[in-house]
This record gives structure tokens, sequence and C-alpha cells, in this order.
């Protein structure tokens, strides 16, 4: 039986991608679990983004990768049609518009955590009403009080209270996910300007302009971007969240994957333009 690389190659991306569409589901499973402390009168309307910032930003992107996938792979210059372009061209805005509203909604979580206060008047987890509030154990992840776990959160004599709602932290718990919600708002706004710079590259590739000052031009922004996004996995992983470090390490091999379909259309094209 004759191994074909190209197809083995084409199956662990779909797999990636596959991958990355499945994480739509954890994230909302999370985002689910903390939402009610987070908005205990439920999450209306206005509350959405906010409640489910990265089940939508990862949703939104699952769409605008395989509208990636369809322009720079799987469609021929032939299939882009004036009306094939819209299509693709609209569902992309609309997803980028989707993915700016969750980077607000990243922003948000920020500050709500970022607003947390000191909880005058108790000096030990111990001393609140029991099933009535929550440990803080990680960025978006709270555990509840009881009698039985109270004195296994925190040995420290002051505790934090994140704005209107029944969970605490202690003061190093309070920095890491701080820290955490800065990471998730720089990661998603370097996707941003790496989708951005993705653009145009697509763009020139398709007027065969992207040679070049403007061919180094992206590789170096790219090389400084993706160098970043690198780094808030490792950060992620060595802080073991595994579902942002791993969601991080398939979105960058994914984005690969379409940086290597704008390095083979743009090699047909030379190729194809040395053969007139």
């Amino acid at each position: 039986m004759t191994i074909n690389s190209s197809r083995i190659f084409q199956l662990f991306k779909y797999a990636v991608y596959a991958l990355l569409a499945m994480n739509i589901y954890w994230f909302f499973i999370e985002e689910y679990a903390a939402a009610p402390l987070r908005f205990p009168g439920g999450v209306g309307l206005a509350h959405v983004r906010d409640a489910y910032a990265a089940t939508i930003d990862t949703a939104a992107w699952v769409v605008l990768l395989l509208m990636f996938e369809l322009e720079t792979y799987v469609l021929e210059d032939e299939h882009f049609t004036k009306a094939t372009g819209w299509i693709l061209h609209g569902l992309r805005a609309a997803c980028y518009a989707v993915i700016i509203l969750a980077f607000r909604g990243y922003i948000d979580v920020m500050y709500f955590n970022s607003g947390a206060s000191l909880l005058a008047g108790v000096a030990d987890v111990c001393a609140l009403p029991p099933g009535d509030w929550s440990w803080a154990t990680t960025l978006g992840e709270y555990t509840a009080i009881t009698a039985a776990n109270c004195s296994e959160w925190s040995n420290a004599a002051e505790f934090f209270q994140f704005p209107d709602a029944a969970a605490v932290v202690d003061a190093a718990g309070l920095t890491e996910i701080v820290r955490l919600a800065w990471v998730d708002v720089i990661n998603a706004g370097v996707w941003l300007l790496v989708v951005v710079v993705l653009e145009i590259d697509v763009r020139l590739q398709a007027r065969n302009r992207f040679e070049g000052f403007a061919l180094r031009a992206s590789n170096a922004s790219k090389f400084v971007l993706y160098a970043t996004l690198f780094l808030a996995a490792v950060y992620w992983g060595v802080k073991g969240d595994f579902v942002d470090f791993w969601d991080a390490f398939l979105w960058l091999v994914a984005f690969v994957f379409i940086e290597l379909n704008v390095f083979e259309w743009r090699q047909e094209d030379n190729a194809a333009l040395q053969a007139t």
C-alpha cells in the first residue's frame, strides 16, 4: 500500500481544524459554569458578550479559519467569481465584527477581575457563610466554599471580593487571575493584528504583488506577532491552564497551515508567470 504524504498532511490539517471546532464546546462548558456567579440575575442579552467571550470568539475564529482555507487552498482560480468573492468577504467581515465584539468582552472580563476590592471584616475563609460564597480558583473558574473545604483555600488574613459577585480570592490568587486576564486581552489583540496582516497578504497575492518590500514587511511583522502568541501559550502552559494552552497551540498550528497555503499559492503563481 502506497502512503500518500500529501493526503496524510491534509488529514492532519483538517483534524486540527476539527479539534479547534471542539474547543467551542469546551469553552462554552467553562463559561456556562461561571456565568451564574458573575451574573446571579441571569445572563441577559446585554451580558452575553461578557459571559461567553471565549465561546463567541472561538466560534467566529473557526469560521474565519475555514474562509481562509477556502480562499488560499480549496478554491481554484476559476472558482473565484464575483459572487464567490462577495460571499467569502462578507462572511469574513461578519466574523471580524464578532471577533472585535469578543475582544471587547475580554477587556470587560479584565476590568471585572481588576475591580476586586478588599473584603472588610473577614480574616478567615471559614468566616464566610458556607454555600453562599465561592473561591476563585483561577480566571473564570469558581468553587463553592463549604464548611468542609473552607480551611483548604488560603491561610491569608485578608481577601478580595469580585464586583457584585459572591466570590473571593486572596492577594496572590488575585494577582495571578488579573495577569491571566491581561494575557487573554493581549492574545486576542495580537490575533486581530495577525489577520490584518494575513488579509493584506491574500489581497496582494491575488494581484501577484506579494513580493519585495511587502513580503519582507509581512514576514517581519508576523515573526513578532507569532512569537508573542507563542509566549502567551507558554504562559498558559506554565500556569497550568491546559484548555487555553491547548487552544493557543492548535491555533498556531492552524495558521501555520494557512501560511503554507499562501506560500504554495505564491509559488504556483510565480511558476505560471515564468511559464508564460
